[in-house]
């Protein structure tokens, strides 16, 4: 439950996007007290320069998870997440234009030339988003099973698991490495900032604030 008076607290993703986010914060004044860009740094809690705001360091997955259910006031998360969870509690106001990437299906190489993805009526996919996929390829009329993986899912083609993936991809090495081929974009994907609507209605001066700093720091107005 969120409570008025206790600290706003920003939830960020480790990893790459977390190294892409840290100039935007320090565009809208946020500075993470010392460890927090350390990864060897095993706190998942910081304060910040701010009295009124520290910052939650956790998996992608886990921020809209954390600002749907009120453990965090805001968070930066991929549009692959909110649209794979489609949490009601969100909204999600401003898009950072960070970690450009997208998702795709992608097939092994040998298969190009001879699968018309045109007559698929259901296929077997291996995937970390098994609402998203199943939702696109019901889109059109095709039935999807999902094998759900968190991780490594270019070996799936390779050791039998299915013949085609969905996975998020940025330059398409890693397919190209593992003998896979893109052959349909589901999605574009970016991070944005969500928040947890309830916090907006309870403490919409504090929560808008920070909503326009964010929109400021993307159109270039920071300060």
């Amino acid at each position: 439950m969120l409570r008025v008076n206790e600290k706003l607290v920003l939830a960020l993703p480790k990893g790459r996007i977390l190294n892409e986010v840290m100039p935007v914060l320090r565009d809208v004044g946020i500075e993470p007290e010392a460890g927090f860009e350390d990864s060897d740094d095993r706190r998942l809690r910081f304060a910040t320069n701010l009295p009124e705001l520290d910052i939650i360091r956790i998996r992608s997955f886990d921020v809209a998870t954390f600002v749907a259910f009120g453990g965090a006031h805001l968070g930066v998360c991929g549009n692959d997440v909110l649209l794979e969870f489609d949490y009601p509690e969100i909204y999600a106001p401003v898009d950072l234009g960070l970690g450009r990437c997208r998702l795709v299906v992608a097939e092994p190489e040998d298969m190009i030339g001879s699968d018309d993805p045109a007559t698929w009526s259901s296929l077997r996919v291996a995937t970390k988003y098994p609402t998203l996929t199943q939702a696109h390829f019901a889109g059109r009329g095709v039935q999807a099973e999902c094998i759900k993986l968190n991780g490594a899912m270019e070996l799936a083609p390779q050791l039998g698991l299915c013949r085609r993936i969905v996975d998020l991809v940025s330059t398409g090495n890693t397919l190209k490495a593992n003998g896979l081929v893109e052959i349909e974009q589901i999605a574009a994907i970016t991070s944005r900032l969500a928040v947890n609507r309830a916090a907006w209605k309870t403490r919409p001066d504090e929560i808008g604030h920070w909503i326009t700093k964010f929109r400021g720091a993307v159109d270039g107005d920071a300060a």
